[in-house]
């Protein structure tokens, strides 16, 4: 279950990951690289800078561990909601995807994921004079009300799957769809308890609504191809590093709340 208040949380962490990022589209160049592809789109767990291009987050940090146990250079290569199944399916395009990826059926017929390293569930995120409001499916699946959500993930996925009467807007831009949210231009979005609770700690005018008791429940794991050679390397890593601390430590760096327990 997710703490309740994460306290202040920082936009970016104390410790910024420089690393080799290739361009949208390519895998680069360097053949023993690992190619790590992420949305970049899902603070904290996967953000990039559209500034410097550099990505940063809890699961960036993790796959950087990662590429380091492994002994090959990280390179992270951009893909969306919408194309990371085709990315991930595309030959020499990702050798594993990260960055909040919900472990679903769906997914688990084309690629192969690892084992989970934490647990969520879908909640809603309303602006803070609707609080109270819009907390039970029920309440939000009524004419009128206006459901904003990012394109091509479990999203939209659960949103039109659950507010066929309601007024559902898909916005393309995950890294400001909050912003619509704040502004009125929608009454709510529903997304994963840890993105509600750190975006309602960056945006004073919105509110996660019972975080601590999701929708649904669901856990998040790293995607790879199907049949992929470093499978079972990814996954002793990540059970080392579950507990071991070093998952422990990266999540207390960037939401600065101890790690909730891994799911099994």
């Amino acid at each position: 279950m997710w703490p309740l208040s994460f306290g202040a949380l920082a936009l970016v962490a104390a410790v910024a990951v420089a690393v080799a990022v290739a361009p949208s589209g390519t895998a680069g160049s360097d053949p023993a690289a690992l190619r790590i592809c992420t949305t970049g789109d899902y603070p904290p767990l996967t953000y990039r800078d559209p500034a410097t291009g550099q990505y940063s987050g809890v699961d960036i940090d993790m796959a950087t561990d990662l590429a380091a146990h492994l002994g090959r250079p990280p390179v992270f290569v951009a893909t969306s909601w919408p194309t990371l199944m085709a990315d991930l399916t595309s030959p020499g395009m990702c050798d594993i995807a990260v960055g909040g990826i919900t472990d679903t059926p769906e997914r688990r017929r084309a690629a192969e994921f690892t084992r989970p390293y934490l647990s969520s569930g879908k909640t809603p995120v309303v602006a803070t004079a609707n609080a109270g409001r819009f907390s039970s499916i029920e309440d939000i699946d009524q004419s009128g009300v206006r459901v904003i959500e990012n394109s091509g993930g479990t999203n939209e996925q659960f949103a039109r799957k659950n507010f066929p009467a309601a007024q559902i807007t898909i916005w393309a831009d995950n890294t400001t769809i909050f912003d619509q949210l704040a502004a009125g231009n929608a009454d709510v979005m529903v997304t994963d308890a840890v993105e509600a609770i750190y975006q309602s700690s960056l945006h004073p005018r919105l509110v996660a609504q019972h975080p601590g008791v999701p929708f649904t429940s669901e856990v998040k794991a790293y995607l790879l191809p199907a049949g992929s050679p470093i499978l079972g390397q990814a996954n002793s890593w990540l059970t080392g590093a579950l507990s071991d601390g070093t998952f422990a430590g990266i999540y207390q760096r960037w939401l600065h709340a101890p790690a909730p327990e891994a799911p099994r």
